[in-house]
């Protein structure tokens, strides 16, 4: 009996593994018809690229510095929000070897309104580094560009591919979206496995002629015909005959991904605080949000007028008058802010202001530095956060004089 059991649990086993080499033979199968299904793109969509690529400034200009520049500021950014930055950028540093000898104030108050600044402190890192170390010139190898600061494997895949035209693939969200639709692969994309597996599926594709603009030809695709959220204008795509998703009608349900957990929000408390032809600012700590950037002094919770004024009478202020302000909000990627203000009016008669020169000052939260319009224009970096009380206070100052 024992015997008889032994032997039934044996040819259940060899059932079981019978069944998963199967499974796993049909998976491989599966991968390497999408893969193949790939190849085929190729032609048709470079012939599209050629007729119907938007006409951006960062593409007339091939020149490594250019394209590092150019990209580095469209992660995370609209196109249209870029554009200007760029071209201001270019003006104020027409070189790398510019960059490099410029103060880390500048650049970041070239980058203000961007967001994201830690992209502004790692271009100026890396500009000093290629000085020093590449003779001003970017590295031309893949895995050179990979060891500059805040340059990852789709930075590296950009600059190579465009620039230096190496065969390697720059896969972001247009592309994982691109590539998903085409192979009805169901992987959730925020997987670290999927997006390794499809960018081989791009390496695999990327032809030695032309590897930059193959790349850009995928996300010209995902930006202006494979849209998100449902959209793609598929009567318009160069590649429909070749998309799974397209034939199963079920382009919506791709990409696959787990939904972001719900952000943060907290509620605070701006304060644009007026001594004569100046106002309050302060600068933020070294690291975290918006790290080592000035702002305008600002606490948690939705303060009421007589708490903002004995907030300030604690810190040896005198407010002659607190004007509350238009509510605002700002959404990090993990946080949104959600933001009240007043403006104060505080009695000059009352008060002796420290000269200290902007540049030296390093300051805390209850330590404030008076600036005047000319440095809130000119010198001091406003994050994009404060950008509707920003404009308030310019506009204040502005009609003051």
């Amino acid at each position: 009996m024992d015997q008889q059991k032994y032997l039934t649990n044996q040819r259940n086993k060899e059932k079981i593994l019978q069944g998963n080499n199967l499974e796993q033979e049909r998976n491989k199968n599966l991968q390497e018809n999408k893969a193949g299904r790939l190849k085929k793109i190729v032609v048709p969509l470079l012939q599209w690229y050629d007729n119907n690529a938007r006409d951006l400034p960062w593409r007339e200009n091939s020149e490594p510095y250019a394209v590092w520049i150019s990209e580095i500021m469209l992660q995370q950014t609209r196109v249209e929000a870029v554009k200007p930055y760029y071209d201001r950028w270019l003006k104020a540093f027409p070189t790398l070897s510019a960059l490099a000898a410029a103060p880390e104030e500048e650049v970041l108050k070239l980058w203000e309104g961007l967001g994201y600044y830690s992209r502004a402190r790692n271009i100026h890192k890396t500009a000093k580094i290629v000085e020093e170390n590449y003779e001003g010139m970017l590295p031309s190898s893949f895995e050179a560009l990979l060891k500059l600061p805040g340059v990852g494997e789709y930075s590296a895949g950009s600059i190579g591919s465009i620039a230096f035209q190496l065969p390697v693939p720059c896969v972001d969200g247009n592309v994982l979206r691109v590539i998903t639709r085409i192979t009805a692969e169901d992987a959730d994309i925020s997987e670290p496995s999927t997006k390794k597996l499809l960018t081989e599926w791009v390496r695999a594709i990327v032809p030695d002629a032309r590897p930059g603009d193959f790349n850009q030809s995928l996300m010209e695709l995902g930006a202006s015909i494979c849209l998100p959220n449902g959209l793609p204008k598929c009567e318009s795509c160069p590649v429909s005959s070749l998309c799974e998703a397209f034939q199963q009608n079920k382009t919506t349900d791709f990409p696959v991904k787990k939904p972001k957990p719900q952000r943060k929000k907290e509620k605070r408390t701006v304060l644009l605080i007026l001594l004569g032809d100046k106002a309050a600012v302060r600068k933020r700590k070294d690291s975290g949000l918006l790290a080592s950037l000035w702002e305008y002094p600002n606490y948690p919770g939705e303060l009421k007028e007589q708490e903002v004024i004995e907030k300030l009478q604690a810190k040896g202020l005198s407010p002659v008058t607190a004007i509350k302000l238009k509510k605002a909000k700002h959404i990090f990627t993990h946080i949104e802010w959600q933001l009240s203000g007043y403006l104060v009016t505080l009695d000059e008669s009352l008060f002796s202001e420290k000269q200290v020169d902007w540049a030296e000052f390093s300051g805390g939260e209850d330590d404030f530095f008076w600036a005047n319009s000319d440095l809130l224009h000119e010198h001091l970096t406003i994050p994009s956060a404060f950008k509707v009380y920003h404009q308030i206070l310019l506009n204040t100052l502005q009609s003051a004089h």
